[in-house]
C-alpha cells in the first residue's frame, strides 16, 4: 500500500530523484516476483536491474502510473526469454551429443565455432526479433500462434522474423 502512495506522488520518472523513489518502491517486490516465478535469485536480480535500465531508457515514454506494470512486464519477458534460450541450448546439446562421437575433431571444432557465433548473433538481436525468431524456429510455433502469444499482429511477427533472418544471414551466411 505504501508503494502505491509513493507511485502517485511521482510526476516525471526521468528526474533522478523521482526515478530513485520508483526504484526504492519496486525493486524488492519485482526481484521477489521474478524469484518466486522462476526460482533463481541471481537471474531475478539481473532481470530486475535490466527492467529498471529499460525504464530509465524509456522514461519519457512511460507514464508514472504505468511504471510498476512496465517494470513487471519487462522483467517477466526477460526471464521468459532466458528460459526459452536455455531450452534452445539444452535441446541443441541433446540432439548433438549422440552425433559427436562419430564426427571428426575438425568437424566438432567447426560446429562449436559456428554454434558460438550463432548464439552471439541471436543474443544480439532485439528482444522482439529474438523472441519471435526462437518461438518460430525452436518452439515450432506458427506466425499466427506467435501473434496470439505476444499479443501483436501476424504482420508484426513476419516483420520481426524477417529482420532477424536478414541479420543472421548477414552475420553468418545462409541459415
Amino acid at each position: 500500500m505504501e508503494a502505491k502512495e509513493k507511485k502517485l506522488d511521482i510526476i516525471n520518472i526521468c528526474e533522478e530523484k523521482q526515478f530513485k523513489r520508483v526504484f526504492d518502491a519496486f525493486v524488492s517486490p519485482l526481484r521477489n516476483y521474478i524469484y518466486y516465478k522462476f526460482g533463481d535469485a541471481e537471474k531475478a536480480a539481473d532481470a530486475a536491474q535490466e527492467a529498471f535500465v529499460k525504464l530509465w531508457e524509456n522514461c519519457d515514454k512511460v507514464s508514472p502510473d504505468k511504471a510498476k506494470a512496465y517494470l513487471f512486464t519487462v522483467a517477466n519477458n526477460l526471464s521468459l526469454n532466458q528460459v526459452a534460450h536455455q531450452k534452445v541450448v539444452l535441446k541443441y546439446e541433446k540432439n548433438h551429443r549422440s552425433h559427436a562421437v562419430s564426427e571428426s575433431p575438425e568437424f566438432q571444432f567447426r560446429e562449436k565455432e559456428f554454434e558460438a557465433k550463432l548464439n552471439t548473433v541471436i543474443n544480439n538481436l532485439s528482444e522482439a526479433q529474438r523472441t519471435a525468431f526462437l518461438l518460430n524456429r525452436i518452439e515450432g510455433m506458427k506466425y499466427s500462434e506467435i501473434a496470439l502469444h505476444l499479443d501483436i499482429s501476424v504482420k508484426a511477427v513476419e516483420k520481426r522474423i524477417h529482420k532477424a533472418l536478414i541479420i543472421l544471414r548477414k552475420e553468418i551466411g545462409d541459415v
